[in-house]
């Protein structure tokens, strides 16, 4: 079976949002291996998804067929596709399979809330090597289950492949969305305000804690790495959240932004993508990025800089958005929503303004998928 050598301690973790009581606590109760080869393709599929129910209305059919019925009638479609890649985007040493079903399918709920749309349905496609059972595969299974629970999510369908080169996974959302109501990233008008939820910079600290504990420990069986007081950090990384909440407020306070995107690729990176679709320019003003104290203190001990941390580290999904400036006495009561600066002139290009006041070219320095 796939264990990360950090199992013992996540595993305890986060005692919420779980069928028993503890997301990361394995309902099985003996170690079991059954060789993928024993179920065959079908059987596998069958396994996996044998006690999956389609809830949403619009879900007509579901696994089972050679292909989904989706009815979303008069609602626009949304559909987004994630490829993620054991060694790019993610390491077995410490990811748990459980944690990684979870946050594959969450990066795709985030990309349709952020255009304003409801996810409703997801396809799974896995590419599985022989150093995998069946067990493994209910394991990463259970966290794409428990992540549709969480945020009303069917599972519809999916392909399974064998994969010479680890764990592959493709997942792609549809969601639905009223055709008014639509946000894309081409909005942003001059003066607009840049708006920011929740905090920066986190998860990337969360992913240098345990690249750091994989180095210190490589090779040992018994150890005990410390992360006391950096659950935070931890949780950024390995079980990221999809911003609803945030949606369903500003729908409720009638606020729809003029832009928007989720904060994938680092906050320099997605900002930049805003104001290259939209044709303008932009102001972000570093003392207004926020930045949470454990974040802070990690960077600290890492001796890097925490405003490039915020700007660049990725994997957030926070959601970036502008909104026009008449709107700023609603916006800036909004629980955990941040002003961290504003659209310009394309011709004044996209700066970041220092705490000492000195005006900067904002550069991409975030996550790049096929950079060599």
């Amino acid at each position: 079976m796939i264990y990360s050598i950090y199992s013992f301690f996540l595993l305890s973790l986060y005692k919420n949002k779980s069928y028993d009581g503890h997301i990361y606590k394995s309902n099985k109760t003996t170690i079991m291996r059954t060789e993928i080869s024993t179920l065959g393709e079908f059987g596998l599929i069958e396994r996996l998804t044998e006690d999956i129910k389609l809830t949403q209305p619009t879900s007509i059919k579901g696994v089972g067929d050679d292909a989904a019925v989706i009815n979303n009638k008069t609602m626009r479609t949304l559909v987004t596709t994630d490829l993620l890649l054991e060694g790019i985007h993610f390491d077995l040493t410490y990811f748990p399979l459980k944690h990684l079903g979870y946050k594959a399918a969450i990066v795709n709920f985030s990309d349709i809330y952020a255009m304003n749309g409801k996810p409703q349905q997801i396809t799974v496609s896995l590419g599985i090597s022989k150093r995998f059972s069946v067990e493994d595969l209910e394991d990463f299974y259970d966290g794409v289950k428990l992540a549709c629970l969480t945020y009303n999510v069917d599972i519809i369908g999916g392909d399974t492949t064998s994969s010479l080169t680890g764990f592959t996974i493709s997942i792609t959302c549809i969601g639905v969305a009223e055709e008014n109501a639509i946000i894309y990233r081409n909005g942003a008008k001059e003066t607009d305000l840049i708006c920011v939820s929740g905090d920066l910079g986190a998860a990337y600290m969360g992913l240098q804690l345990l690249e750091r504990e994989k180095a210190v420990f490589e090779g040992q069986k018994d150890f005990n790495p410390d992360f006391a007081g950096k659950e935070y950090l931890l949780e950024r990384q390995l079980k990221p959240e999809a911003r609803k909440d945030v949606m369903q407020e500003l729908n409720k306070l009638g606020i729809l932004p003029t832009s928007m995107i989720d904060i994938s690729d680092g906050l320099s990176s997605d900002l930049l993508h805003i104001c290259f679709q939209s044709k303008v320019g932009c102001r972000v003003f570093e003392e207004r990025l926020p930045i949470d104290y454990q974040t802070a203190l990690m960077a600290e001990t890492f001796n890097l800089n925490i405003s490039t941390v915020a700007l660049n580290g990725g994997e957030d999904y926070e959601l970036l958005f502008t909104v026009p400036v008449s709107l700023y006495e609603q916006i800036k009561l909004v629980p955990g929503i941040h002003i961290i600066g504003h659209i310009s002139d394309a011709s004044e290009e996209c700066k970041l303004v220092t705490r000492d006041g000195q005006e900067m070219i904002l550069q991409a320095q975030g996550w790049n998928p096929i950079k060599e």
